[in-house]
């Protein structure tokens, strides 16, 4: 392409290697070769997205990279991920992904050099045309690379990334330089235009709600077969009603506040289940299980391991919790009981207040009050069997609208789209 260029400048000079002279008559005709053969070449080769993320572990952000993988596959183009490994590893590679392990997790900048060295060999290898970088870690490592590379870059801010200090602030911006920046939710763009405005403007910043496979996600497509075994493993009582609370072994999940909520009703017909809870430390499971007791509730709480078929568990309980202490960057735990149709009760704030209509598909408390979350389980406990059917078909319905998987991963092809045809045009403007 440098010759090119060189020629182009000046049209009378000897091709490479031969030594023919060639009149501007004849430039015309090989600046046309050289563009049909791009061309023909750009409709044999599939545009190559590579993910990159922390790891592959149970979680939002890596089911959304599985989920993007396949609608990148689906479109005909071609998957990368790059990652520390995990549990959808095994998935990404029967979806036909080309799957790579690097560190990309380790915030230890003596580390990075090397690890960039290795990533650069990886995306030149790929031929990648985006990366897509999902977290922090992976954005300060990989973004320079791929700059480097001429490679166009999109980040995906899925944390609260609230600064709360000066380097904080520095750490977190990093994402802000991609070429395309995506929130997941609105609360999340707010956050990004209120602390990093001069880095990136609201109208720079695209929301894509994280979406649920409603197909996955649909109360008609779980067995009985399915149920039973979900409840027998998970020990839960043939009568009274189920409160879940769906969410890793974090405190901020708001497990101690749902088990004092919950108490609270003083209803013994109320199971709580904490699925997710039991994958904790011991330290951890044992300060739930205390509380339990010192609330009265210690006979009614089951602390389970996460489940493998999250329809399933789902479909036991009568209401899902999600009493998030810190506000939710999305929740995609309300997206997914919305889907199955069951009442949702969150605190307002966070994502929660984009993805349940209040008093309609679930219950907004405010937030923090035991009280008020107490009051809102109870309303959702009290519903009659008429008032809960129509919960659920509004509910799904809203979910199927505003919040699919489909509705997702269009929008971030769409993202794709535009830089591969920016790239593409740019192409052009060079050979023309």
């Amino acid at each position: 392409m440098l010759t090119y260029l060189k020629m182009r400048l000046n049209p009378i000079r000897p091709l490479p290697k031969m030594g023919i002279q060639f009149t501007s008559n004849f430039v015309p005709i090989y600046l046309r070769i050289i563009k049909k053969f791009m061309s023909e070449h750009n409709t044999i080769t599939r545009p190559v997205i590579v993910q990159i993320l922390p790891a592959l572990n149970r979680g939002g952000v890596e089911r959304g990279t599985v989920e993007i993988a396949r609608a990148i596959i689906d479109r005909g183009y071609k998957a990368v991920v790059v990652s520390n490994g995990g549990f959808f590893e095994t998935q990404l590679v029967r979806l036909g992904v080309t799957v790579h392990r690097l560190p990309v997790h380790s915030k230890n900048p003596f580390r990075w050099p090397l690890i960039r060295s290795r990533l650069a060999t990886i995306l030149q290898s790929e031929g990648a045309d985006i990366v897509h970088v999902r977290s922090r870690a992976p954005a300060w490592i990989a973004l320079p690379v791929a700059t480097r590379l001429s490679i166009a870059t999109v980040a995906t801010i899925h944390s609260k990334f609230v600064p709360q200090n000066a380097i904080k602030h520095i750490y977190n911006r990093k994402m802000l330089k991609a070429d395309s920046v995506i929130a997941i939710s609105d609360f999340i763009k707010s956050i990004i235009v209120k602390h990093y405005r001069q880095h990136s403007p609201a109208d720079s910043v695209a929301v894509i709600h994280r979406g649920v496979d409603t197909a996955i996600f649909d109360p008609s497509s779980v067995t009985q077969h399915r149920i039973i075994r979900e409840a027998e493993r998970l020990n839960l009582p043939e009568e009274g009603f189920v409160i879940m609370l769906p969410a890793r072994p974090t405190s901020w999940k708001g497990h101690e506040v749902l088990i004092k909520a919950v108490a609270a009703l003083n209803r013994p017909d109320v199971t709580l289940l904490l699925l997710g809870a039991g994958d904790g430390a011991p330290r951890f499971v044992a300060g739930l299980e205390q509380l339990a007791r010192k609330t009265g509730l210690d006979g009614r709480l089951r602390i389970a391991a996460g489940s493998d078929d999250m329809p399933s568990a789902l479909m036991l309980a009568d209401v899902i919790a999600m009493p998030s202490t810190v506000p939710e960057p999305f929740g995609r735990v309300a997206v997914e009981a919305g889907a199955m149709g069951r009442p949702i009760v969150a605190f307002n704030h966070g994502g929660a207040v984009e993805s349940v209509l209040n008093g309609q598909t679930g219950w907004l408390a405010e937030p923090g009050d035991i009280s008020d979350l107490s009051r809102a389980l109870s309303t959702a406990l009290n519903l009659s069997q008429e008032k809960r059917a129509e919960l659920a078909k509004k509910s799904r319905a809203h979910i199927i609208k505003s919040f699919s998987k489909e509705k997702m991963c269009q929008k971030t092809l769409e993202i794709y789209d535009e830089l591969l045809q920016n790239r593409a045009e740019s192409s052009d403007n060079i050979i023309r």
